[in-house]
């Protein structure tokens, strides 16, 4: 199966000269979706992962059930406020700004494997972030996973060192 045949592109949005990647027929499609979340598992299957965390909101969407298939526990990346306990933070550079992204406290234990999930690698800033908030508890980043890559953008050099895999790329 072709997974990019699930992969609906819009041009010019959200503005003019973006050619936007939208998953929302992949999701739709039971045997595109189960599709992507085996591959993702075959990936990390032998790669002895504790937990997988995945960013709000879209990493939530592959995050969970490759989690399931593996058996292990999911600890969900929120923005601020979000998350009801104890929490760990970081804030990272957008281009226009900054934000941030939280655990809670007790997410991670010192040594354990984390692989990340999300849905698109773009410039790697969000997923620098998570990998560093990661490390700063004393996790492992052992993978970062993601459904889609825009290769244009270069996201895969903020992330050398760790393990990448992208099931699709793309040229912006």
């Amino acid at each position: 199966m072709d997974l990019r045949d699930s992969i609906r592109i819009i041009k010019d949005f959200p503005v003019e000269g973006i050619s936007f990647k939208d998953i929302t027929p992949l999701l739709a499609d039971g045997e595109a979706l189960r599709e992507t979340i085996k591959q993702i598992v075959d990936h990390l299957k032998d790669k002895n992962i504790d937990l997988i965390a995945g960013p709000e909101a879209r990493g939530f969407l592959f995050g969970v059930p490759v989690a399931n298939e593996l058996g292990i526990g999911f600890i969900p990346v929120r923005k601020p406020g979000k998350l009801p306990y104890d929490t760990y933070a970081v804030e990272y550079d957008l281009e226009y700004g900054k934000d941030r992204l939280e655990i809670h406290k007790d997410a991670i234990k010192p040594g354990q494997r984390i692989a990340v999930i999300d849905d698109l690698l773009a410039t790697g800033g969000t997923v620098a972030a998570v990998a560093k908030l990661i490390e700063e508890v004393g996790g492992e980043v052992a993978s970062l996973n993601f459904v889609i890559e825009l290769t244009d953008l270069k996201g895969r050099d903020k992330l050398e060192g760790y393990d990448i895999n992208s099931l699709l790329k793309y040229d912006i």
